[in-house]
């Protein structure tokens, strides 16, 4: 493990070491993502942690043995069931 420091700027920003920057490939105007754990915080590039938080939710649809499809029609349905609840609208948008 390396551990390299910095100071933290009067407005809480920090520099990201350029060894660490390069082995994460990262470059001016990446998002990155601050994961707090019970030991201390993890920075890693917001791409890693949106495509784990993917392949997490496929794994689990998988588990429950429904397709990606299947979620959005449920989410579709949800909201017409939503808009007819809060509107009075149904799919032709009458009321």
């Amino acid at each position: 493990m390396t551990v390299q420091t910095t100071l933290v700027q009067a407005k809480g920003q920090v520099t990201i070491p350029l060894e660490i920057r390069k082995r994460l490939k990262l470059k001016q105007g990446d998002r990155v993502a601050f994961i707090e754990t019970k030991d201390g915080v993890i920075i890693q590039p917001a791409e890693v942690v949106v495509s784990a938080a993917l392949s997490e939710i496929g794994e689990r649809l998988d588990a429950e043995g429904v397709s990606l499809e299947q979620l959005i029609e449920r989410g579709r349905k949800i909201r017409e069931e939503l808009v007819e609840e809060e509107y009075g609208l149904g799919d032709d948008g009458a009321e």
